[in-house]
């Protein structure tokens, strides 16, 4: 088991470098973000989902990878049903570029499928090759953004230390923060040297957020060395969030003025290092109002 680690830390390692030195020695701009969690059910592929579009809104080209080992959350999110996968391009049959389908507010899905176990199973010759196929198209995404499966597996793990930054995303149950920390720490353990950045996601209140935040923070620093843990944000539990997944439609278009679409909004604007104001739908009033001044002006 420790030898295959090794190799998946030492393919993941030289990741970047493939990229870099595949796309004609233009520098890279694409910024890889690999989502993960300790366990199932906590809203990862929500998130992930629902933070490309909000970066998609800020003006940034978005890609998502789902990297789901087979179950296509992001499909069922989406209420999609591509004709490819990645399983394709492993064949040969397709390339990169013929498998993306196009999300909401324009961004783009490379749907996963059962391509990504044999992904993870792939010699490695075989994997350069896919890699050679995606650092092609680096240059036409700002971020990358990976959801991966739920736990820690070996494509959770080498997708995680090939990223520039891995968020985590727990919610505030003991399991769950028990499960964060275990992958926090075990991506530490392979001398990741990207940024581990934490989301909690479903809280009832600010402060349970923060709280919730401050104490993983805390056991980070004590027993985990040379791990910056940074909280990233959190998002409240919204019942809007449960409505939006029925309709199969993220959150942050079927309902953007909820507390979760403004927590998201926020997040993605730190991401940006940029300043988000909440829009407000004033209604039709405050609408036939403005064009009455506009018409008397």
């Amino acid at each position: 088991m420790s030898n295959q680690l090794d190799r998946l830390r030492i393919l993941a390692g030289n990741l970047k470098a493939d990229v870099e030195n595949k796309i004609n020695g233009f520098e890279r701009k694409t910024k890889i973000i690999t989502v993960a969690s300790g366990k199932g059910g906590v809203g990862k592929t929500n998130f992930t989902l629902n933070l490309g579009i909000a970066l998609g809104e800020f003006g940034k080209k978005v890609l998502i990878l789902d990297a789901d080992l087979g179950l296509a959350n992001i499909d069922v999110l989406l209420g999609a049903a591509p004709k490819y996968n990645l399983s394709h391009v492993i064949s040969g049959k397709r390339t990169i570029k013929d498998i993306i389908i196009k999300g909401p507010n324009d961004i783009d899905i490379i749907p996963g499928g059962s391509g990504v176990f044999e992904l993870a199973q792939l010699p490695e010759e075989d994997l350069n090759t896919f890699f050679t196929q995606l650092a092609q198209i680096d240059n036409e995404y700002d971020f990358l953004l990976i959801d991966t499966g739920a736990g820690l597996n070996k494509s959770v793990l080498s997708f995680s230390l090939a990223a520039d930054e891995v968020f985590i995303i727990t919610i505030p149950e003991p399991t769950s923060l028990t499960d964060a920390y275990g992958l926090i720490k075990t991506i530490n353990k392979h001398r990741y040297v990207g940024k581990i950045k934490l989301i909690v996601n479903r809280v009832t209140s600010r402060e349970e957020g923060e709280i919730t935040g401050k104490k993983i923070k805390i056991v980070v620093e004590r027993f985990l060395e040379n791990c910056d843990l940074q909280v990233l944000g959190f998002i409240n539990d919204d019942r809007m969030v449960i409505e939006a997944v029925k309709k199969q439609e993220p959150f942050l278009t079927s309902y953007p003025n909820s507390m979760a679409a403004s927590d998201l909004y926020h997040i993605a604007a730190d991401i940006l290092d940029i300043t988000y104001e909440k829009k407000i739908n004033k209604g039709l009033k405050d609408y036939f109002s403005r064009i009455s001044s506009l018409l008397r002006g």
